[in-house]
């Protein structure tokens, strides 16, 4: 069963990208992020035809996350982080699919930080602690996929003293990170691929792409039950450099 994650950058923009990579690389799952789409203007159609079923949630301009189920239809089970009934940005969603549960996660960027919009994202993470520990407790088999706006490591980012002030990489982001993980999930990328970069996300500025300065934000964590099937982990970076491309390149998991 192989499963990824990938953060579109606008999903009827780059569709004919996605399109693309879900033919070539045929993952059974797919948690998306930025969809920077209504519900109504999501493309499930086009992604029918494709072979995949979908559950989503939009947002005008900004944000909105989706499933993809090859062949399935996945089972929606939420569409919101519970814990902050004010919370109105389309960041989380929740299915089952093929007997595993797949939460799809857009945490927030947190810049500029000091200041609200980081305080939101240390709360953000809070609450999907608090979420997250549920699973744990009763034993589920449960993939947390997405784009967590995080460089856990210094492994994670390029060498480079320019990202000092960024949320991205505060000691207070990656020490929620590392608080997530200390639950008892696996970071199945890093597992797998323990002294690599593995690179995950490359501004559109600067020429980053091509100087392969690049941060690792987008990660797959597995449940303990879900760890011991864990296979393969990689990251499709030839997707980054297509025409039109998004800033993020698909990661992905193969369990047993």
């Amino acid at each position: 069963m192989k499963i990824a994650t990938f953060n579109i950058n606008n999903i009827n923009r780059r569709l004919p990208n996605l399109l693309r990579w879900l033919r070539a690389a045929k993952p059974d799952v797919v948690t998306l992020q930025e969809l920077k789409s209504t519900d109504d203007d999501f493309p499930a159609s086009a992604i029918g035809k494709a072979g995949y079923g979908a559950v989503w949630r939009g947002q005008k301009t900004w944000n909105g996350v989706g499933i993809l189920a090859r062949g399935a239809d996945p089972v929606l089970i939420r569409t919101e982080l519970p814990g902050d009934p004010d919370d109105r940005e389309a960041r989380y969603i929740e299915a089952a699919v093929n007997g595993i549960i797949v939460s799809g996660i857009y945490l927030p960027n947190g810049n500029p930080q000091p200041g609200p919009k980081f305080d939101y994202k240390l709360e953000w993470f809070r609450r999907l602690r608090s979420h997250t520990a549920k699973f744990i407790k009763q034993e589920m088999p449960v993939v947390l996929a997405g784009d967590f706006n995080v460089a856990p490591t210094e492994l994670d980012i390029y060498p480079t003293r320019s990202w000092d002030n960024d949320a991205l990489i505060q000691p207070k982001s990656r020490a929620a990170f590392k608080s997530l993980l200390a639950q008892g999930w696996c970071d199945s990328i890093r597992t797998l691929h323990p002294s690599k970069p593995m690179y995950t996300f490359w501004d559109y500025k600067r020429n980053r792409w091509a100087r392969d300065a690049g941060l690792r934000l987008d990660h797959l964590l597995l449940s303990p039950v879900l760890a011991p099937r864990l296979i393969k982990a990689g990251v499709d970076r030839k997707i980054r450099a297509e025409d039109s491309a998004s800033d993020h390149a698909p990661a992905w998991v193969v369990l047993k």
